[in-house]
């Protein structure tokens, strides 16, 4: 295994690798209590939070205290919490300078509390989810026991309000059971929550879908399932590759749910451990649209693996350990012609892609998804594409982490305003400097290098370079921003730095969130793995 590898392995026990291993974990729930706690905060059939004696100013997103200005949500799911290593917090930084808000298990109207190796806040999405006008918080905890299952999984929506998110209304969280919405039941490593993603339909309801990438079935283990949760009233489905109209069959450690991206048209997700004939991992993706069918499921459009697109390129055959749908970036698309948004524009991540000779080089390809559902290929970018700048390098593991936007979704889309943020952990710098990562911005549509840019560690990232940073493992967007986390390496490099989406090679960011400064606590042991 690489060094990056051992470093993921370690981190979160991805369901990248067949084997999860969370030595030296103390657990700590009992049976009763944490399904007491949650059965407390609206997971039966009430819970449906009062509206906000004062209205939220709906229009900006993220915007927890309603006030029309932009907030901010950064993660540290490592963060020790009352002594609980690993235990997990989120920072919201409410704009404006209006302060800054810690959540976790701590924190009252949240459910349950912290323990070792929960990892509160390891996925986000943001999303309004009870349609007052103020944005709510999703939070993946994938590794909470329930009762006596470890690792089973947990979702928190903590709702935002006029007084600040989680501060007003009790949150409302979601777990596997019988009487509960997803339905099933909790199982150890099902790591219900580790991705997450939301938004509101055409239609107008609020969605959410979670990954459940370790669930057990039939099929064998770690086939994978997603929830999904719509409507105000939480109506909710479970959906997996056995579900009627969806791709391919369920399969031993496909990990579907793995990966989810959405805008307000479809969402996608990813199934990195998919099979494809007998080429193990290569990994796969799954489209929808975010409206029920007569089955009572979102509706199936597409599912695809790297042998079953269009193109020539040689490398666009499936391959072992490709891992394709590892990360997934969607963006709301404009086509010409359209009098508004209609269509959507993905990219897919294939972090272990090996290009001829070069091992897990990584490779991202990039989709237009039509208003009809159906899919065209536009490009397949990787760093020795014509024009993109640097050079493709074993355990690069370009598309690891993904983040893309519409900028200006007004106007007809550009190459100006469809841009892709490209994660590549294992980029080294220099010998000294092994694995400290960077960023590669691109277009998303049009060529990949004609106006794409760098930035790394000492090169537009201010701290370093410094060995086994890994920077582009955490990625966020706004309109107005590209948001860099930087949660390993030297402590006083741990940051989030927001770029302009026009950033040129090595330019620096516009904003920075610090521990320890702007009125955010001091520490920080992963902060900006996930930034919404």
């Amino acid at each position: 295994m690489s060094a990056y590898g051992h470093a993921e392995a370690q981190r979160c026990a991805a369901p990248g690798s067949r084997q999860v291993s969370h030595a030296g974990r103390a657990w700590r729930i009992v049976a009763a209590g944490l399904m007491t706690a949650l059965c407390g905060l609206g997971l039966g059939a009430a819970g449906t939070p009062a509206v906000a004696a004062v209205a939220c100013t709906a229009g900006t997103s993220p915007d927890f205290n309603g006030d029309g200005v932009r907030d901010t949500a950064i993660a540290d799911p490592d963060a020790t919490v009352s002594g609980h290593a690993r235990a997990g917090l989120v920072h919201v930084v409410l704009g404006g300078g209006k302060g800054v808000v810690e959540i976790s298990q701590d924190t009252a109207n949240v459910a349950d509390a912290p323990e070792d190796g929960d990892q509160f806040g390891f996925s986000l999405a943001v999303y309004d989810a009870n349609k007052d006008g103020c944005s709510d918080l999703a939070v993946g905890i994938p590794y909470e026991d329930v009762g006596t299952v470890k690792d089973a999984g947990y979702v928190q929506v903590i709702y935002g309000s006029t007084t600040a998110v989680g501060s007003e209304f009790n949150s409302r969280g979601f777990i596997q059971g019988e009487t509960q919405p997803l339905g099933g039941g909790p199982e150890t490593d099902d790591w219900l929550g580790y991705a997450v993603a939301a938004g509101t339909s055409t239609t107008g309801f609020p969605f959410l879908v979670i990954g459940v990438p370790g669930e057990d079935g039939a099929a064998g283990a770690d086939i994978g399932v997603i929830g999904y949760v719509y409507g105000t009233d939480f109506q909710a489905a479970s959906v997996g590759q056995d579900t009627t109209g969806v791709w391919e069959d369920a399969e031993p450690y496909d990990r579907f749910g793995a990966s989810i991206s959405a805008t307000d048209r479809h969402f996608v997700v990813g199934a990195p451990g998919e099979s494809i004939g007998t080429v193990g991992f290569a990994g796969g993706v799954v489209a929808f649209r975010p409206s029920i069918n007569a089955n009572g499921v979102p509706d199936p459009l597409f599912g695809m693996g790297q042998a079953r697109t269009v193109g020539t390129n040689p490398d666009l055959a499936a391959q072992t350990d490709d891992r394709y749908g590892a990360a997934l970036a969607m963006a709301p698309y404009r086509p010409s012609g359209a009098a508004t948004i209609t269509d959507s524009v993905l990219a897919v991540g294939v972090p272990g892609e090996d290009l001829g000779t070069t091992v897990d080089a990584g490779a991202v390809h990039v989709y237009h998804v039509k208003a009809d559902g159906t899919v065209v290929l536009l490009n397949w970018v990787d760093q020795n594409v014509e024009g993109v700048e640097g050079d493709a390098e074993a355990g690069d593991f370009f598309g690891q982490e993904l983040a893309a936007v519409n900028t200006t979704t007004n106007v007809v889309s550009t190459a100006a305003t469809m841009r892709l943020a490209v994660g590549v952990p294992g980029e080294e710098a220099t010998e000294e400097a092994p694995e400290a990562g960077g960023v590669q911005i691109l277009p998303m549509i049009g060529a990949p290098g004609a106006s794409d840019a760098w930035i790394e560690p000492g090169n537009g990232i201010p701290s370093g370079p410094s060995a086994r940073t890994y920077a582009g493992i955490g990625l966020g967007s706004s309109p107005a921003l590209l948001y860099v986390g930087v949660p390993y390496g030297p402590a006083d490099g741990r940051a989030v730095h927001g770029f302009p989406w026009n950033a040129t090679s090595g330019g620096a960011p516009t904003q920075t969130w610090k521990p320890g400064e702007g009125g955010i606590p001091a520490g920080g042991a992963a902060f900006g793995t996930a930034v919404r």
